[in-house]
């Protein structure tokens, strides 16, 4: 790898001596087949060494036996691994909800723009799981085995961080459509101790190379999103891993290592196929052009592989290895990086350099919090738009007391589909990354400026599609939707035994990111996350793309208070842009409905985002589609794809896991 001789000389590094070589003790221990190497103080301990590849050799063999269809996990105890010999049975009818449900998960409105298939049953997938009891710890997340994983570290007396950091490690492997180390995310950690809550943005950056007009065609009009999607262009430099690095060497306990050894075993041993993932790959067209993820997902026919089968794969073991020994060096300046470079650079020439990752930082910001009803409500800040979102509809709603209203009602909804129109309007024209923008968080959700917005909103009447307000006097914003947001992602809620809380919402944006398979893990396409066109009625579009940019997200994290600032919640969803409509319906029914978590994961989910209000797909009665068309609102159905994880404090001690009952996540407690 030739590096830039100024970074050389930054990092102290030299062409010949390499911070990131393993000694000849590490080389040795790599070559294990049932473990992954230690650092080289551990390495010469023998007895530790053989401990660690019993339990988690152990951890591997369990793994194999977890159910991955409809988290079976939720509902009743694991079997006996030593009894399970055979991959487990399912019903056709419920792969074929997954199939359907797979798709409009993963492209929703984006359909048109893929190739045409055969007309599929018109259902979504849903399977209703009761809520979990914890009396200490409860961790959940959107697939059993980095539940089960989470849950194990906690165990051993790791705490929410590190539990945190096995679990999204794991879903690289587990969950490859949604998220992984070739993606970013926002991390949210509270320390009960010193009562302190603490952010890290670990979200993509433009290389140095991009410009505004990075999706701009010869043609000056914008790119087809799916073209983009698999160039080149549409990778950002990932920020999981350093971010993951950053919040453990803070608050972590576990040494870093242990975290990334119950990914590798999994990736040698070999997972099953879920039919959630078996639905998404049969899905997705684009996905098997790269010759790395067609050998790995695919048979020889192209046909993704059955439910059941085990996917092993190597390639990420060594990745994982790599890391867990070098930690995020051997991400960010090593053959890894060297690889990633190669494969986005292949796509498009000159996109990605060496400069690029080794200048990349994650960043720890001040959360964005708000009061609601006496209640203290913290989310992301810019460059994520979930806590602003999420901030201003609640504030605007507190006056209208909808805990006097049915949950659920036509009046409900119109009101909170009202004020999320306000909100988004504010959101497309004035959020972005803050280092690019003049417009602050602050001013967006301050009193004042929300009572203004809110006077917008007349409760028996539509006000049709919400305009931007005005922060400040001379905006030179552009107010429109710009970009596209596919549905994906995944959420990780974790509560540990002293009562410390991490929310973490992680990504590689669309389904299987770019298509793009580097050393066993999936590249991101978070940079079409920014405009396409970067300027709009002859005005600058805020999430423009430019160099060292990090592109807006909706990912919303959230924690909420208790007027003595006592954690009560711990929550997040996926879903693209419909994260933050799912998460402000979690609170208002929490916080106004007082309803359980269990209720609040299974009900139909409503939403607008400055265009049609949009209905979960057989979930309202007519009575209430008919009712807010006579308030004016234009209203759909729709297949509504959220995964929202949810854990609140029980008024009985301890807390209350839910997981959404459209995806696979379980909630474990003990």
């Amino acid at each position: 790898m030739v590096m830039n001789p100024r970074v050389v000389n930054v990092l102290g590094l030299t062409h010949n001596t390499r911070h990131c070589e393993r000694s000849e003790a590490i080389q040795k221990c790599s070559q294990r087949k049932d473990w992954i190497a230690a650092p080289p103080a551990e390495a010469r301990n023998d007895v530790l060494r053989k401990s660690y590849v019993r339990f988690w050799g152990g951890i591997g063999s369990l793994a194999l036996i977890v159910l991955l269809s409809a988290c079976s996990l939720a509902t009743k105890p694991a079997p006996d691994p030593l009894a399970v010999s055979h991959p487990p049975k399912h019903d056709k009818n419920t792969d074929a909800q997954w199939q359907t449900y797979a798709t409009e998960a993963a492209f929703g409105s984006l359909k048109t723009q893929l190739p045409s298939t055969t007309p599929e049953p018109d259902v979504g997938y849903f399977e209703p799981k009761p809520q979990v009891l914890g009396k200490k710890t409860m961790v959940v997340t959107p697939h059993p085995m980095a539940s089960y994983v989470a849950r194990e570290v906690l165990r051993r007396g790791g705490n929410a961080v590190d539990a945190a950091v096995a679990a999204s490690v794991m879903l690289t492997l587990v969950e490859p459509s949604a998220s992984g180390i070739g993606g970013g995310g926002f991390m949210m950690v509270y320390n009960a101790k010193t009562k302190k809550l603490t952010t890290y943005d670990g979200r993509e950056t433009a290389p140095a190379s991009a410009t505004p007009y990075g999706f701009v065609s010869s043609l000056k009009t914008p790119m087809p999103f799916y073209d983009a999607v698999r160039s080149g262009r549409s990778v950002g430099i990932p920020g999981l891993v350093k971010m993951l690095d950053v919040a453990h060497k803070d608050q972590g306990k576990t040494r870093w290592y242990e975290l990334w050894m119950p990914t590798y075993v999994l990736a040698k041993k070999g997972f099953p196929v879920s039919p959630r993932l078996h639905a998404l790959l049969e899905a997705d067209p684009y996905l098997k052009q790269d010759p790395a993820a067609r050998a790995y997902f695919y048979d020889k026919n192209g046909k993704a592989k059955a439910i059941g089968t085990l996917l092993k794969n190597p390639d990420l073991a060594e990745s994982i290895q790599s890391i867990a020994t070098n930690r995020s060096m051997a991400f960010y300046v090593d053959r890894l990086t060297d690889a990633m470079i190669a494969a986005v650079n292949a796509r498009t020439p000159g996109h990605f350099t060496v400069e690029d990752f080794l200048l990349y930082e994650p960043v720890t910001r001040s959360a964005l919090c708000g009061t609601y009803h006496g209640n203290r409500v913290c989310g992301m800040a810019p460059p994520s738009a979930g806590g602003v979102v999420t901030l201003q509809v609640l504030k605007m709603l507190e006056p209208m007391n909808l805990g006097k209203k049915a949950p659920q009602s036509a009046d409900a909804i119109h009101l909170m589909t009202e004020a999320t129109k306000l909100a988004y309007a504010d959101r497309n024209a004035f959020v972005a990354d803050p280092a690019f923008t003049s417009v602050k968080a602050e001013d967006l959700v301050g009193e004042q400026y929300l009572a203004k917005r809110a006077k917008a909103i007349n409760p028996d009447r539509s006000m049709g599609l919400a305009k931007a307000g005005n922060v400040q006097n001379g905006t030179k914003y552009a107010s429109v939707m710009q970009g596209i947001e596919p549905i994906s992602t995944s959420h990780i809620s974790i509560v540990d035994k002293d009562g410390n809380a991490v929310a973490l919402t992680t990504s590689i944006e669309n389904a299987f990111g770019a298509r793009l398979m580097v050393k066993g893990f999936l590249m991101n396409n978070q940079l079409t996350d920014f405009a396409f066109s970067p300027v709009k009625g002859g005005k600058v579009v805020a999430n423009q793309m430019e160099a060292g940019k990090r592109p807006r997200s909706s990912m919303s994290p959230t924690m909420v208070f208790d007027s003595k600032g006592n954690l009560t919640h711990v929550m997040g969803s996926v879903g693209g842009p419909t994260i933050t409509p799912v998460v402000i319906q979690a609170l208002v029914s929490r916080l106004d409905w007082q309803q359980s978590p269990e209720e609040v994961v299974n009900q139909g989910r409503f939403m607008n985002l400055n265009g049609p209000t949009e209905l979960e797909k057989d979930r309202f009665s007519s009575d209430i589609e008919d009712a807010l068309q006579a308030k004016g609102q234009d209203v759909k159905e729709s297949v509504i794809a959220s995964g929202l994880n949810i854990i609140a404090k029980n008024p009985k001690g301890g807390w209350i896991g839910a997981a959404d009952p459209r995806r696979e996540g379980v909630a474990l407690g003990d």
